[in-house]
């Protein structure tokens, strides 16, 4: 394993890492879960610069600064919204994993938070999600000789962190 990843219930937007990962929608404007919680954390600053970058589209990535976050940057993503898994979502939401890291590697970070990307008011499953992210970030990763890069998969329930630490085992094995 080149890299470490850590599973834990958190506040995202205490993390101390480089980049915590916005699961934002495409306005980037703020909204209600994760996305409020990093706005409102990180101060109109936040909001003022992403009213620069003019939307985000699903699947895609586009980083700002921290503010006041203890993170340096915010890694901002669209998740999709589910609709049975047989319009794209399993690749869109890879894509969100694998967009956002490359992001963060670009930009020098050794560390990065992500959140259970759609997973909340979208109604991805939790399952299905996690098995994607865990799958996402080994394939991103898995080439680079880094050895110092850590990913932080972070659960807002005990659910959602179970269930991370199931499929890191079943990878491992």
């Amino acid at each position: 394993m080149n890299m470490h990843i850590k599973v834990l219930t958190a506040d995202i937007t205490r993390l101390n890492v480089d980049a915590i990962v916005n699961a934002a929608n495409s306005s980037l404007l703020g909204g209600g879960g994760v996305d409020g919680a990093i706005h409102r954390a990180a101060g109109k600053e936040l909001l003022k610069e992403c009213r620069t970058l003019h939307g985000c589209e699903m699947g895609e990535a586009k980083i700002t600064k921290g503010y006041k976050l203890p993170a340096k940057y915010v890694i901002h993503t669209v998740g999709p919204i589910w609709h049975g898994g047989h319009r794209g979502e399993p690749e869109q939401l890879a894509d969100c994993y694998r967009n956002s890291l490359n992001l963060a590697i670009e930009n020098g970070c050794k560390s990065i938070a992500f959140p259970a990307i759609s997973t909340g008011i979208y109604g991805y499953p939790k399952d299905e999600a996690a098995k994607i992210a865990v799958d996402t970030i080994l394939q991103v990763t898995k080439n680079r000789g880094d050895k110092d890069f850590e990913v932080w998969l972070v659960a807002f329930d005990g659910e959602t962190e179970e269930l991370y630490h199931q499929i890191i085992n079943n990878r491992r094995r």
